[in-house]
């Protein structure tokens, strides 16, 4: 049993290793196309989270990460890209809540979910670290409380490999 597990586990990581990002336009909060291709951080890692405004764990994720994103920014340059999954009609409703939550971070829209599909997002919050090159070096689902700690430590593990 634990070997068939073991090899569940090894293709449902392996995949998203080292998987370039997609080309799929999105747009941002003023209505600019955005290829995701073209997503990047000057060569340094950054941090991808899929969200909707009705989950409450993921604006909790994104919460906790905004206590401490300046701080990550100023240790280790890391940039977020939060990407709203919320559907056509509703794509209204994130800069409100953004901007009443107090997140600065780049928000992208994905109102008919092609991201999402091309990243094999099924459930959110789902959070992806990119390295310095544009590989998806690192994947998580769902949040719970301190679990922001595990994404700057791939930050930083990154950053040391990459040096």
């Amino acid at each position: 049993m634990k070997h068939l597990l073991s090899i569940l586990l090894f293709f449902l990581i392996v995949p998203v290793a080292h998987a370039q990002l997609p080309q799929v336009e999105l747009k941002d909060l003023q209505g600019k196309s955005i290829n995701t291709s073209k997503l990047n951080n000057e060569g340094k890692p950054f941090i991808i989270s899929f969200f909707a405004t009705w989950c409450k764990p993921c604006l909790r994720e994104l919460k906790a990460i905004n206590e401490v994103y300046e701080d990550w920014q100023e240790e280790t340059g890391v940039k977020l890209v939060a990407v709203s999954i919320d559907e056509g009609q509703n794509t209204d409703r994130v800069k409100p809540l953004m901007d009443a939550l107090g997140l600065e971070y780049e928000v992208l829209l994905d109102p008919n979910g092609d991201f999402k599909r091309a990243m094999n997002v099924n459930m959110i919050p789902h959070v992806f670290v990119i390295d310095g090159k544009g590989n998806v070096a690192y994947a998580h689902t769902g949040y719970t409380e301190g679990g922001e700690q595990e994404l700057i430590a791939k930050v930083r593990e990154l950053l040391k490999s990459e040096e």
